[in-house]
């Protein structure tokens, strides 16, 4: 019974933590962008390599 008049308010402040850190990361734009980083692995940015000439 003592155990849990500790567990639940370390619970709940874990929780509301949780909730800010959400918060925070949705206000500074983390969750802005949800195509971007998809496609960008499609995106070949490399040039190819000259061809050489044949003799």
């Amino acid at each position: 019974m003592t155990g849990l008049v500790l567990l639940i308010p370390l619970a709940l402040l874990m929780g509301l933590l949780g909730l800010v850190a959400f918060f925070w990361a949705l206000r500074n734009g983390q969750f802005d962008d949800f195509d971007g980083a998809a496609a960008r692995i499609l995106i070949d940015e490399d040039q190819p390599a000259p061809a050489e000439p044949r003799s």
